[in-house]
């Protein structure tokens, strides 16, 4: 009963910060970010309490599908609203809201099934959380990145509407993908070497693609990296290497659970 109204809450949450925004977008007005903070920290608060009673099992943490899903949005929510206390990415939750919305109401929905469970004291859960800290980042990232191709698309046909509004400037905007773009990666490579120690072999026939993919999208971050310090890459071609890096790693962390969840137990 606790998990239910926890979980009702905190849709209720998403949908009203959500509906302000879109109040805000109308109004040709800037959300305050006081707002959006509280908002977004009580509906944190009750996303974790229903997190709670759908990853902590008899038998361990239980990291299904929809509740991955569900961690990530939390996880995406919880680190913009710490970034924004010093980076105005406020805005990007006009889009994380609702994302995190869809993700708690199918957790809660949709029973995982065949569904992954690690022991609380497994070293294994070092590899898993790193995994999903740098999934997080690296979404927020791809997030930012299409607000920034809308922005420039926006700004190239002369057509400054609403949303130009709401976002930050483009330099501003472009530091901040790079900023979130540096710690995924930092983070992606510590999540690979972890499951290099931790796992008995990391190219095993049930993770080989799911490895191979993160040691891609590892690559494509790090020559997006290289470029930007290097080359002074910016723009369209900064947006196309993030969103690439990020299908992959979508691919390897999503990909390969949906397949062994939902496909293969048919």
């Amino acid at each position: 009963m606790t998990a239910l109204i926890a979980t009702l809450l905190a849709a209720a949450l998403y949908l009203g910060g959500t509906l302000y925004q879109l109040h805000c977008l109308r109004q040709r007005q800037t959300a305050s970010p006081s707002i959006l903070r509280g908002v977004g920290a009580l509906a944190l608060i009750a996303h974790a309490i229903s997190l709670y009673g759908e990853i902590f099992t008899g038998q361990g943490l239980s990291f299904g599908f929809f509740h991955v899903s569900s961690l990530i949005a939390w996880l995406v929510i919880a680190v913009t609203l710490v970034f924004s206390l010093r980076a105005p990415v406020t805005s990007l939750l006009l889009v994380l809201f609702p994302v995190a919305l869809i993700a708690k109401l199918l957790a809660w929905l949709l029973p995982d099934q065949g569904a992954a469970t690690v022991p609380g004291h497994s070293a294994l859960l070092v590899h898993v959380l790193l995994s999903i800290l740098a999934y997080g980042i690296l979404a927020i990232a791809a997030f930012q990145a299409s607000l920034l191709a809308l922005q420039n698309h926006q700004l190239r046909h002369r057509n400054p509407v609403r949303f130009n509004h709401t976002f930050p400037s483009l330099q501003t905007m472009e530091a901040l993908l790079f900023q979130f773009v540096l710690c995924g990666e930092v983070l992606l490579t510590l999540a690979l070497i972890s499951g290099f120690v931790f796992l008995d072999n990391m190219f095993s026939q049930g993770v080989a693609h799911k490895t191979l993919l993160s040691c891609l999208a590892w690559v494509v971050f790090g020559i997006l990296l290289w470029g930007r310090h290097v080359r002074g890459w910016r723009g369209s071609k900064a947006i196309r290497w993030t969103l690439a890096g990020f299908l992959l790693l979508m691919l390897a962390f999503f990909g390969s659970k949906l397949v062994r969840e939902f496909i293969l137990p048919m």
